[in-house]
């Protein structure tokens, strides 16, 4: 069918001729959306992933021990045998010494954001581990906090580039990246592929050909303490981006956000086993490619984010501007115009802001700062 046959159709459906501005709809990261795609002007490639299929990934507990294969671990858990391990605690990846055949990850962040600084020795501990993947670059701090996307990623390879100038170009391939994914489906899953191609265009630059490792999590920005039911559904959405947009590995941050029993931390392991199980979406290497919709906007969050790199390299990467107090401000920002999207009702929450049952009760000065990246959720307004 032809565009003009198609915005005919669209026309008699809505009852308009001005379809555009009805069908038009604003986004906070400033990418061009059309109402429907026809073609693409640039066709992506394939888009690989390091893990053969996407590794569900559970916090330990010994009554799933026998039927998960991937734990984040806070503490030490003797004789676990051929699992993979996600390491997200400091003095624990001090304690271990993993075997040949271990496979372990490091989930701990070396940037000390507060200080504008690596942590030299921890870098250098982390890398004399026999780890799979020894250095996390964690920017699900950043996205909690309010980051736009396409600051997310800037920052991700700014971030990168200190540790190459720290530590050589072969810190590449011992690099994960935690990534927390958000709501906004098609761009969230735009997102980490927009984030494959910017980081293998960082790699060429030192002469080599990599895909980034990439664990993604679901995001703390829009769950509430009231709702806890809409908090899975928005999880569920949130994990089966991450497996179409191709991590590495998914791990599902508790439904319950005030408190934590290990009925829900189960039920929110659950979620990725009945994705994963049901469709199969975490086998395949880039499910969305093809996707006119979705490689056009990873088109366009690539070419920003890569530009937005280039302008933080500019002017002296990311621990000079993090010390400037510039990163946070920009954050700060982009936080602020978000919340009051959600105050005003054009992000809508179901039960927040949508067929509300509570009264705003922060404000936005009392949720954000301009002096520090911190997370806040949307409806800690409400409660």
């Amino acid at each position: 069918m032809s565009d003009t046959a198609w915005e005919n159709l669209v026309k008699k459906q809505l009852k308009t001729e001005d379809i555009y501005s009805v069908l038009s709809k604003e986004n906070l990261e400033g990418i061009k959306v059309k109402p429907f795609y026809s073609s693409v002007d640039k066709p992506l490639v394939n888009l690989p992933k390091i893990e053969e299929s996407t590794q569900l990934v559970s916090r330990y507990h010994e009554s799933l021990e026998e039927d998960v294969f991937a734990f984040l671990l806070d503490h030490n858990v003797e004789n676990l045998v051929q699992k993979i391990i996600f390491v997200n605690n400091t003095d624990l990846a001090g304690h271990i010494s993993p075997k040949e055949e271990d496979q372990y990850f490091s989930l701990i962040d070396v940037f000390d954001e507060e200080k504008a600084e690596i942590d030299d020795q921890l870098v250098k501990e982390l890398l004399a581990k026999q780890f799979r993947r020894n250095i996390c670059i964690d920017i699900s701090l950043h996205q909690n906090a309010g980051a736009s996307i396409i600051q997310q990623l800037g920052i991700a390879l700014a971030k990168t580039k200190e540790l190459i100038e720290m530590y050589g170009s072969e810190v590449l391939n011992k690099l994960i990246f935690r990534i927390a994914v958000g709501g906004n489906y098609f761009f969230e899953i735009a997102k980490l592929r927009a984030f494959k191609i910017v980081f293998n265009q960082l790699s060429k630059e030192y002469d080599l050909d990599l895909i980034p490792y990439i664990f993604a999590e679901t995001t703390l920005r829009n769950k509430a303490v009231s709702d806890h039911e809409n908090n899975l559904i928005r999880s569920t959405l949130e994990l089966a981006s991450a497996m179409i947009g191709g991590a590495d590995a998914v791990f599902s941050n508790n439904y319950l956000i005030d408190k934590s029993t290990e009925n829900s931390e189960e039920i929110s392991f659950k979620q990725q086993i009945v994705l994963a199980y049901e469709s199969i979406i975490n086998v395949f290497e880039d499910a969305s490619n093809g996707s006119y919709y979705v490689e056009d906007v990873t088109r366009q969050m690539a070419e920003k984010s890569w530009a937005l790199f280039v302008e933080m390299e500019e002017v002296g990467g990311y621990l000079k501007l993090l010390k400037q107090g510039s990163i946070q401000k920009k954050i700060y920002d982009h936080a602020v115009e978000e919340q009051k999207w959600v105050e005003e009702g054009r992000i809508k929450l179901i039960g927040v802001n949508l067929y509300p049952r509570l009264e705003v009760k922060k404000s936005i000065a009392e949720l954000y700062s301009e002096n520090k990246i911190k997370a806040v959720r949307w409806s800690e307004m409400f409660e």
